[in-house]
């Protein structure tokens, strides 16, 4: 007797479909309801509340502005950033380096496109934190490129997970940098979910094509199967 292996739903987010406002120094694109975006059929996915790809311009930014109960998760694929918070850091984020910020009780802080020639290219996420209320964080984690090369790195989980940011929620963010026709799985079990989120390139998620800025929500039980059909970067996240 011949059993089929479960298979995952998918949920395309094609980019196309994205929020979007460009503002001249800002062009920022929104998966789920953001600002002025709403869309009642994306307003997250599970804990997973904000996914903005944005472009600011040289030398433009954010001034100082508050967050709280908030996993605050930013990812420079491009140039540089500049970020001041209210805890008291200063610091420039480099192309490759993942910033972490609990904004918990309440922070304040403000980011600026570091450069005054380049656009610096950023995904920044939001994940609902599993308690209000906590004592503000920050960290950041400068990736070595071979770390996620052809292989899913870890690069933030809860509290206790060895190298990776310490987020206070049952998430686990993963990132692969992966070649052409490289092929990685993700097995999805436990009433989990998994967001996919393609940041370049080109790759197939169980037969169903995506590109740059595309996304999809996978839930049920089976294997997820990612394979890159051009050099492809992509996040993955593990969600309760």
């Amino acid at each position: 007797m011949n059993v089929t292996a479960p298979t995952p739903t998918l949920t395309l987010r094609p980019a196309a479909e994205r929020g979007r406002f460009d503002h001249g120094w800002l062009d920022a694109r929104h998966t789920f309801s953001f600002g002025g975006y709403r869309d009642p059929a994306w307003m997250g996915f599970r804990s997973l509340r904000v996914m903005n790809e944005d472009r600011i311009a040289p030398g433009m930014g954010f001034g100082e502005h508050p967050h709280r109960d908030m996993e605050i998760l930013t990812y420079i694929l491009d140039g540089a950033l500049a970020h001041h918070d209210s805890l008291g850091h200063a610091e420039a984020l480099p192309a490759g380096s993942f910033q972490y910020m609990s904004a918990g009780s309440g922070i304040e802080h403000s980011e600026f496109n570091a450069s005054d020639e380049r656009f610096v290219h950023l995904y920044q996420i939001w994940i609902l934190p599993a308690q209000r209320g906590l004592k503000p964080a920050y960290g950041q984690l400068d990736l070595n490129p071979a770390d996620a090369h052809n292989r899913w790195q870890v690069v933030a989980a809860p509290i206790g997970h060895g190298g990776a940011l310490p987020i206070r929620q049952d998430a686990i963010v993963k990132l692969a940098r992966l070649e052409s026709n490289h092929t990685l799985s993700h097995e999805l079990s436990g009433g989990r979910g998994v967001w996919v989120q393609v940041l370049r390139g080109k790759v197939t998620l169980n037969g169903a094509a995506l590109a740059a800025g595309d996304g999809a929500a996978a839930e049920g039980s089976g294997r997820l199967e990612l394979r890159a059909g051009a050099h492809a970067e992509v996040l993955l996240f593990d969600l309760a």
